[in-house]
């Protein structure tokens, strides 16, 4: 039986010119079936200038995961936490706590790097999951200022009280906003403090002005490019299946915003990855 064309894999896009970092990605999640096979995906991305990933494990099982494969690929670096609409449900069951424990012992394996992706989503939660979520996010904040790891926010409809609860725990070292998906007036407060906005395929939709707009007053040294995979397809394959592969479509799309050549766009988000995450 043939594949539906969402189910079919994009064309490779031309390489890049300067090898980048996909700085946010789930290599153990399938959509429309199983997750590819890791080293193809890997080797993938390596072909057209996508040479380290970072993995991210957003629930205990795809945290323990991560964990595992970081000795046998070397293009990976990983980062593990629990999601925020996965908070609630650790909260009900009594066992946040213990969550928390396990990512934090997780996190101590060398090429862990991260802690996330952790934060708020009001968008899939409800009033109910809120004081959960903050809960949970403000752990996690404190697990990356033990470990001195990167911290990777996912937000989404709580812009607010995502800076808020950053102000008030004392924000770790590093800090990288997932998928950002602010407006020009977060953007330029998120670049006062001295986070790092990691931009994904959603900057590429026709209807995603105001995130172009926000990408265009983010200076170069606060940038990272990520898939979010498989996820976020980035145009002109919106709602296939993503995958590292694709970043340079993004890559490309943000350099035309930023009216800045591609390879001048590759040096920084590769040299602003190694700041937040270290050397693979």
């Amino acid at each position: 039986m043939a594949q539906s064309p969402r189910a079919q894999a994009p064309p490779a896009p031309e390489p890049l010119p300067i090898p980048v970092v996909d700085n946010h990605c789930h290599l153990d999640i399938g959509r429309d079936g199983p997750a590819v096979n890791l080293a193809d995906q890997i080797a993938a991305a390596a072909q057209v200038g996508v040479d380290r990933l970072v993995q991210i494990g957003c629930d205990l099982p795809s945290a323990r995961w991560t964990a595992q494969v970081l000795d046998t690929h070397p293009a990976l670096l990983g980062g593990v936490a629990v999601h925020p609409n996965e908070a609630p449900g650790h909260a009900a069951a009594g066992d946040l706590d213990d969550a928390l424990t396990e990512i934090e012992a997780l996190a101590t394996h060398p090429r862990m790097r991260v802690i996330g992706e952790s934060g708020l989503d009001y968008y899939r939660t409800g009033p109910e999951g809120v004081g959960a979520q903050q809960e949970s996010f403000r752990g996690h904040i404190e697990i990356a200022k033990r470990t001195g790891l990167a911290l990777q926010i996912h937000d989404r409809d709580a812009h607010e009280d995502v800076l808020r609860i950053l102000a008030e725990e004392g924000a770790p070292d590093r800090v990288v906003l997932h998928c950002f998906s602010g407006d020009m007036a977060m953007a330029r407060e998120c670049v006062r403090r001295g986070y790092f906005l990691s931009f994904a395929g959603t900057v590429t939709f026709k209807n995603a002005r105001d995130l172009r707009d926000a990408l265009a007053v983010t200076p170069l040294e606060h940038l990272l490019v990520e898939t979010d995979a498989p996820y976020l397809t980035p145009s002109p394959h919106r709602g296939q299946i993503n995958a590292p592969y694709l970043i340079p479509l993004t890559v490309r799309a943000m350099a035309t915003t930023l009216n800045v050549a591609v390879p001048t766009l590759c040096q920084a988000v590769s040299a602003n990855s190694e700041q937040v995450y270290g050397p693979w």
